[in-house]
């Protein structure tokens, strides 16, 4: 199945100058989802994963079918303010501007292997800041999973050292 013709462009959006990758044409699709899905599992499904971290939002519409596949728990990474429980923190870039994320600091247990999924791989900015939040914590990294990867902007560079896979590389 092309899965990325479940892709729609939108231009200028969230800001001008950006070329947002909607992935709503491909959750609305039964079968690409779960090709989708199933694509994204399938690296991992031999490894011993502990917990699946996603990054908000739309890293939470893969990593929870994710870990239910690979029988591992689920950690939210959230924005500032968003957690409700003592956490940890991290300040990143991303392509137009800075964020913060934030992860329960009950989240991951040290040396526990920790798979870290997002929708989409760009300059690395959020991925890099996952991976900080995970090993302040004592886990493992075994991994990166994204659905889409734009390749042109080198968010790879920001992951050197890491497993990182790509469903759609474009």
């Amino acid at each position: 199945m092309n899965l990325e013709s479940w892709i729609r462009d939108v231009q200028d959006f969230p800001i001008h100058g950006i070329l947002f990758k909607d992935i709503t044409p491909l959750l609305n699709d039964p079968a690409a989802l779960r090709e989708a899905v199933d694509r994204m599992v399938a690296p991992y499904r031999d490894r011993k994963i502990d917990r699946v971290v996603a990054i908000e939002s739309r890293g939470f519409l893969f990593g929870m079918p994710v870990a239910y596949q690979l029988q591992a728990g689920f950690v939210p990474v959230r924005k500032a303010g968003k957690l409700p429980s003592e956490h940890v923190g991290v300040e990143y870039s991303l392509e137009y501007g800075t964020n913060r994320l934030e992860m329960h600091r009950d989240a991951v247990q040290p040396g526990e292997t920790v798979l870290i999924v997002d929708d989409l791989l760009a300059t690395g900015g959020s991925a890099a800041a996952a991976v900080s939040l995970v090993e302040k914590l004592g886990g493992v990294v075994e991994g990166l999973d994204f659905l889409i990867e734009l390749e042109f902007l080198q968010g790879r560079k920001a992951l050197s050292g890491y497993d990182v896979f790509s469903v759609l590389r474009i």
